[in-house]
């Protein structure tokens, strides 16, 4: 009966519009929000076949949509865990139960355990550096694990290898060979001299005095000791002989190292491991002795003071003692249609049937957008756009109500006509 279909059409108008308030409601209440991505409703009309030439109303259906690709405006902060991705991609996070899911609510702070936790309690994930500069698994979430920022706490490495680059002056006096720096002699004498900081084994620093003495033309002899045994004042005689000996061949035309010449020194540390130190780039020109890069690996036991996150999403500890090393490398997900994701309580997202398969990769690197610390994304709720939603559906609640009682009321006419 065509007032039953009128009845029923109204009370479907009223049930959609209840569910556009409900989407405003949540907008509205979690405007400030971050990373939340706002809720629509969208209506479809729900037509009934005719059938004797009477007409059967239909009704309205309504579909949630999410608009998970729209960008909310970043806001900066001052914590440098505060994470926001400036593009496309989602930060992979695993609830308590280890579980995947997705998010682009950045809000991490380390908890008791040093674990970078957000908001909602989602640990945040990525690759380590402990077996080497990681890869993406592109297809699935293997080989992640929880970013730790206490990881690297009173981290002590030894020194395995250096590079040590300088111009030795050509016009230098050339030294005889009883009183080169080799012999240990109390009357040594040696053209130039350089230290390089190297660690042990327990990070202690040792002081290595290298030695560059001119013994021929275009020869020089490379001299290395452990300053812990120089004699005060004069340093020769050293209580200990030289850790190692090297000759440098340099070319005539160019001033490089010759073909035949050795091109690096090997030591060991006292307390510590094997140490090469490359030469290969030494130089010997009319020119003062200058020194233009010399670097030494490992690092002596320091606390993580703080970290940093670079646009990349490579996580580095900085030591007390001012030395940067990564820890972790940010894994990102996307999919081919993230407003068919499927959200769920803390702000999160799960793989949804028609949200596509989800791929992993790092920032910056194809579509992926860079991560940007110290900043938040904030929600893409338009707090005026939402008001004026709320009007409208009132507006169509309060018509669709009416016609609802129209009904009810054309019901009791057509009962009361027995009377």
């Amino acid at each position: 009966m065509s007032l039953y279909g009128m009845m029923r059409t109204g009370a479907s108008g009223m049930n959609a519009q209840a569910s556009r308030l409900g989407t405003v409601a949540d907008n509205i209440a979690n405007a400030n929000t971050t990373g939340y991505k706002k809720a629509s409703t969208e209506f479809s009309s729900l037509i009934l076949p005719t059938a004797g030439g009477a007409y059967n109303s239909g009704g309205v259906t309504t579909d949630v949509r999410y608009a998970v690709s729209q960008q909310g405006a970043l806001e900066f902060t001052s914590s440098s865990t505060d994470l926001a991705l400036n593009g496309d991609g989602f930060f992979i996070v695993n609830d308590p139960n280890g579980v995947p899911y997705l998010t682009r609510a950045g809000s991490f702070v380390p908890d008791g355990n040093g674990f970078l936790v957000n908001a909602a309690g989602y640990t945040l994930q990525g690759y380590d550096y402990a077996s080497g500069t990681p890869a993406p698994v592109v297809n699935g979430f293997d080989g992640l694990t929880s970013v730790n920022i206490t990881s690297g706490a009173l981290s002590a490495t030894p020194s395995t290898s250096g590079v040590f680059t300088a111009n030795l002056d050509e016009s230098a006096t050339i030294v005889a060979p009883g009183l080169l720096p080799s012999t240990n002699a109390a009357n040594a004498e040696y053209t130039s001299k350089s230290s390089l900081v190297v660690y042990d084994n327990l990070g202690g620093e040792v002081l290595l005095d290298f030695y560059y003495t001119k013994t021929a033309a275009n020869t020089w002899e490379v001299a290395v000791y452990d300053r812990a045994n120089a004699a005060p004042n004069t340093s020769f005689p050293y209580t200990a002989p030289a850790l190692a000996t090297t000759t440098l061949t340099f070319d005539a035309t160019s001033g490089l190292l010759a073909g035949g010449s050795a091109t690096d020194i090997s030591l060991t540390v006292p307390g510590g491991a094997a140490v090469t130190v490359d030469l290969s780039k030494m130089s010997q020109l009319s020119y003062k002795f200058t020194v233009q890069n010399a670097n030494v690996n490992g690092n002596s036991p320091s606390p993580v003071t703080r970290v940093e996150i670079s646009e990349d999403g490579t996580l580095f500890a900085q030591y007390e003692n001012g030395k940067l090393e990564p820890l972790f490398r940010l894994a990102l997900a996307d999919v081919q249609s993230a407003d068919k994701l499927r959200p769920l309580a803390g702000n999160v997202y799960a793989q949804g049937v028609d949200s596509g398969v989800i791929t992993t990769g790092f920032a910056g690197s194809g579509a992926f957008g860079s991560v940007v610390s110290g900043a938040l994304e904030g929600s893409n709720v338009d707090i005026a756009e939402e008001l004026t939603n709320m009007i409208e559906s009132q507006r169509s609640y309060t018509a669709n109500s009416k016609v609802f009682q129209t009904g009810s009321d054309l019901m009791d006419v057509l009962v009361n006509l027995k009377r």
